[in-house]
């Protein structure tokens, strides 16, 4: 049960870091809608956005942890609906510590009271896109 917004974000955190498939889930609908910056252009349905998180997590090296932080966060709210919005750092560290990569997406997340409990209905991640040459650029 996530009874303040900032539940859900600091349940993303965790289960990042966790690499916990389930708990990370749990911060989303079922009928989630996701525009992510990786592979799909879309997913619809926790069912769609629990194969890439599977693979994101099972897809990192053996020993490593992933830190999850969001930047520069605004959070707007009322009794049943809200969003948020800023950039999330994504940090991978070997078990020594070591930062082995970073990158910065920009992220808006919109929630809502589903029977008593903060849901993320809807999340949106994005990169800036180089007008000189149409790659994505990694902060």
């Amino acid at each position: 049960m996530f009874t303040d917004v900032q539940d859900v974000l600091t349940n993303y955190r965790d289960a990042v870091y966790e690499k916990n498939v389930e708990k990370f889930l749990s911060g989303y609908a079922p009928d989630v809608h996701v525009f992510d910056c990786w592979q799909e252009w879309q997913y619809n349905g926790i069912e769609q956005w629990k194969t890439l998180v599977e693979d994101w997590f099972g897809g990192l090296g053996e020993g490593e942890l992933l830190r999850a932080e969001l930047h520069d966060k605004v959070i707007k709210e009322n009794a049943e609906l809200a969003y948020i919005y800023g950039s999330m750092s994504y940090a991978a560290f070997d078990e020594k510590g070591k930062e082995l990569r970073k990158m910065r997406n920009r992220f808006t997340f919109v929630l809502e009271k589903i029977e008593g409990s903060w849901r993320i209905t809807h999340e949106h991640s994005s990169l800036p896109i180089s007008m000189e040459d149409g790659k994505a650029i990694f902060d």
